[in-house]
């Protein structure tokens, strides 16, 4: 449990610090971060393994960079339910779950 909340604190922080160095992305408040990370975790857990088993073959062809454009979309698909968050546009989309994945990895290997 404190590991999850250690989790979503960081991923809170590091969509802050996104939101202050990638233009394009927008996050209103820490609150807001806050939902987005739960949302992120949620997605992350949920919806991501099976568009990667959807997307397998793809995945297969590309040698796994397709992996990228589901994260980038998935990031997207956040900045369009959560008021307060936006994304405009694949590139920031990108760059930011780019960013978040390897928060998210570094602090895995750590915890």
């Amino acid at each position: 449990m404190i590991k999850a909340l250690i989790y979503i604190g960081v991923t809170a922080a590091a969509l802050l610090l996104i939101a202050q160095y990638v233009p394009g992305i927008a996050v209103g408040s820490f609150y807001t971060a806050l939902i987005v990370a739960v949302l992120w975790g949620i997605i992350g857990w949920t919806l991501k393994p099976l568009l990667n088993i959807l997307a397998l073959p793809i995945n297969i062809l590309t040698l796994g960079l397709f992996s990228f454009v589901i994260n980038a979309f998935l990031f997207w698909l956040l900045g369009t339910f959560v008021a307060g968050f936006t994304v405009e546009g694949f590139i920031p989309a990108l760059i930011g779950s780019l960013i978040l994945s390897a928060v998210g990895w570094a602090l895995h290997a750590l915890l």
